[in-house]
């Protein structure tokens, strides 16, 4: 008995030889295994030259290659990337030269900070949610709103103001505070709010116009940053979906208007999720106007310091 359907007749395939294929894959692209008391240029030689193996040692050999060039290193980052306990990592590559610019969110300059100020930060929203106190902290939201108001007074950026305001209060844990780092190295620290996004809009406090003024001022502070990253810049945008990608949608299109070149940089969206927003606006539209983009999916707290460990071993390296 057979079945009463028909079946295609494999003998009719036409068959080739595997040495006129082409594989993507071969065994010299195969990680190699490590010895005890490596270092971590073996660690990165020891990575796959495949997928996101060689996605991240591109992000460390440009980022090394735009610091010879003198070409900016632009960080943003949201608020994640601070509660999972990567700012001293973020402040040594300031202190280093490696990171010229960092952008983040309303909530990154909050929890910044509190960090800086309290050396604690991020509340559970949803025991003080229940409670009736989510987002009441009276200091936060005086420092912040405060600085807010100074800078719209003085004309000065919003995280210009912060990082000051960080130094002039002998904050006791300013070592792990990105603000307060960046305005000591004299750069740019600019701050992206959506108003009534962050818990400091709440108090009576916030003044929507001088929020949004100084964070207005901080585009174009970001936006001029960015100017020079042709030929080399690189651009990392790490755990911020919405906001900062469209602040540097806008950016770019600023500066393609301007005819600013921005062809040859590199945009890379870090995440442990791949958002629509973070891929089209850091990645995709970066290849649209001649750049490369990159997307490494992973967690935070591994790839960051796997990343600034590259840097730091590849600049010593070739110094030396």
């Amino acid at each position: 008995m057979s079945s009463r359907y028909p079946e295609i007749d494999l003998r009719r395939l036409k068959t080739t030889q595997i040495s006129r294929r082409r594989s993507t894959v071969s065994v010299e692209q195969f990680a190699k295994p490590l010895e005890c008391g490596c270092s971590v240029v073996d660690l990165f030689d020891s990575l796959p030259d495949i997928l996101a193996g060689r996605a991240i040692r591109q992000v460390v050999q440009r980022i090394v290659e735009a610091r010879r060039l003198g070409k900016p290193v632009i960080l943003a980052i949201g608020a994640h990337v601070i509660k999972c306990g990567l700012s001293r990592i973020v402040v040594d590559l300031i202190r280093r030269g490696v990171i010229t610019a960092v952008a983040m969110n309303g909530a990154g300059a909050i929890h910044d900070s509190e960090i800086a100020l309290f050396g604690a930060t991020s509340e559970d929203v949803a025991e003080a949610l229940s409670a009736g106190t989510f987002g009441t902290v009276r200091e936060t939201a005086e420092f912040v709103n405060g600085c807010a108001h100074r800078a719209c007074r003085e004309s000065l950026g919003f995280g210009e103001v912060l990082g000051m305001a960080l130094c002039e209060s002998l904050a006791p844990y300013v070592d792990a505070s990105i603000l307060h780092q960046a305005y000591q190295s004299g750069i740019p620290a600019t701050v992206h709010v959506a108003i009534g996004c962050d818990v400091v809009h709440m108090h009576p406090s916030a003044d929507g116009a001088a929020i949004g003024e100084c964070t207005h001022r901080d585009f174009r502070i970001l936006t001029r940053a960015m100017s020079e990253l042709g030929h080399g810049g690189v651009l990392i945008n790490a755990g911020s979906a919405v906001v900062l990608p469209e602040v540097i949608l806008k950016a770019l299109a600023v500066l393609l208007n301007m005819g600013y070149d921005l062809s040859e940089m590199l945009g890379v969206n870090l995440d442990f999720f791949q958002h629509y927003r973070p891929n089209k606006q850091v990645v995709e539209r970066v290849k649209q106007i001649g750049g490369v983009g990159l997307s490494i999916t992973g967690h935070h707290e591994l790839l960051i310091p796997l990343i600034a460990a590259g840097v730091k071993s590849s600049l010593r390296s070739t110094s030396g």
